[in-house]
């Protein structure tokens, strides 16, 4: 599935060939993002990356940078996240050595211009006004606020207005030297090429980058009392709701069962929640469920929409489907559940930027890579007691948050519904 090579500077890059397509995806993935940051320069990997975009010695300009992509008809974007940073890029084949070009021009020669700095902090400041305008967006800051009280995890990625208003070029210069290292850095690249041709590639646009600092750590997310409601007034005509629990990081060995659990939860059109909460009762036009996985942590967290004079209903409704996970999960369910997976997991691959994404992920974040049938390997071993006993381990009451963005209400008896 894929093929690995350490360069001398500690830089890893991996291969995956897919010989029937003609893009070249292209990921470099850094091994930072928001947890690494102290409360004051909350934000700067978010802020270092919109930088990258702004223009190197080579292409000066972010029209120049943007140019040098799309002008071929490629795509090239980032996205910062608590744990990685990712720059990505996304052309046709014959394009690879320009993709390539671009990207490691951007990691090693942005220029972080003052007046580019101003620009992009006010465009940041923005982007952080539009995620608090957005009742959905800022009900999942605030849910997440319960889960990671008073730590890295629980802050916003972009930061805050006042963190992201005082972070200056010395500070950016600083945490870039001491996070953006080649030991810490992994090049995925999906296409129909050789590995060794990517490796030559990669070795002379990077090969001379190099540092002799360690790789940073982050502070453990260690289990403390906090708060389990949190309640935003807002004059809107929905009731916008997370409920969550604590769930499982990415090295815990029942992690893949909690990812089936969340499918028959809330996952798709034939989930539990979809159907009781929309196609029985009516309440919501959009409810999912998800899960986080991270290094030391996790959660699954419901979100829905509702009247908010159903919100005590809803929330009610939710709850029961939750403690239904305690008591039985069906064959046909599960058997749904792990087709719906891995049917999903594989239309991803065929995508060259997911599997550059899938194999750089799982390299920067754990040191291993499991392939596709690895992963169906252990889906299928999955019982229905194995659901059932995970369900009985985290869905406890106590563990329970909730946060809630909407019009005012009587809101003083939600934290008595939290009871699992």
């Amino acid at each position: 599935m894929y093929q690995k090579t350490v360069l001398d500077n500690g830089l890893r890059v991996i291969t995956a060939t897919m010989p029937h397509v003609r893009s070249a995806s292209i990921c470099f993935f850094i091994g930072t993002g928001s947890r690494y940051e102290s409360k004051q320069k909350a934000g700067v990997s978010h802020f270092i990356e919109h930088l990258m975009f702004r223009g190197t010695q080579k292409r000066p300009t972010a029209r120049e940078v943007s140019e040098a992509i799309e002008g071929l008809g490629g795509a090239l974007n980032a996205g910062t996240d608590r744990e990685t940073t990712v720059y990505w890029c996304k052309v046709a084949q014959p394009h690879f050595p320009q993709a390539l070009d671009v990207l490691a021009d951007m990691l090693l020669h942005s220029k972080f211009a003052p007046q580019d700095i101003e620009k992009e902090r006010q465009v940041i400041i923005e982007e952080i006004n539009m995620s608090h305008d957005s009742p959905s967006q800022r009900v999942s800051l605030l849910i997440d606020e319960l889960l990671w009280p008073a730590h890295s995890l629980g802050r916003d990625i972009a930061g805050s207005k006042q963190s992201v208003a005082t972070i200056a070029r010395k500070d950016m210069l600083s945490y870039l030297k001491g996070h953006y290292l080649p030991a810490g850095t992994v090049v995925s690249v999906a296409a129909n090429i050789g590995h060794q041709e990517v490796v030559a590639a990669v070795s002379q646009v990077m090969g001379g980058w190099s540092s002799r600092k360690r790789l940073p750590g982050y502070v453990a997310y260690k289990e403390k009392p906090a708060k389990r409601l949190r309640v935003e007034t807002r004059d809107i005509e929905q009731a916008h709701l997370c409920l969550a629990l604590p769930g499982l990081s990415l090295f815990h060995p029942k992690r893949f069962t909690l990812d089936l659990l969340n499918v028959i939860l809330g996952e798709g059109m034939s989930s539990r929640l979809f159907c009781e909460i929309r196609d029985r009762l009516g309440l919501a036009y959009n409810i999912y469920s998800f899960v986080e996985h991270l290094l030391d942590s996790g959660s699954i967290t419901v979100y829905a929409g509702v009247d908010p004079k159903n919100l005590v209903v809803a929330i009610k409704a939710i709850l029961g489907q939750l403690s239904g996970l305690k008591e039985t999960t069906s064959e046909s369910e599960l058997v749904k559940a792990k087709e719906l997976s891995k049917g999903r997991l594989l239309l991803r691959m065929e995508n060259s930027r997911n599997v550059a994404g899938w194999i750089g992920a799982q390299e920067i974040l754990t040191g291993r890579i499991l392939s596709v049938d690895q992963v169906f390997s252990i889906v299928d071993a999955i019982t229905t007691d194995d659901v059932k006993q995970l369900a009985q381990e985290l869905m406890l009451g106590s563990q329970l948050r909730l946060a809630v963005v909407g019009p005012a209400s009587s809101y003083e008896p939600l934290e008595e519904l939290l009871k699992l």
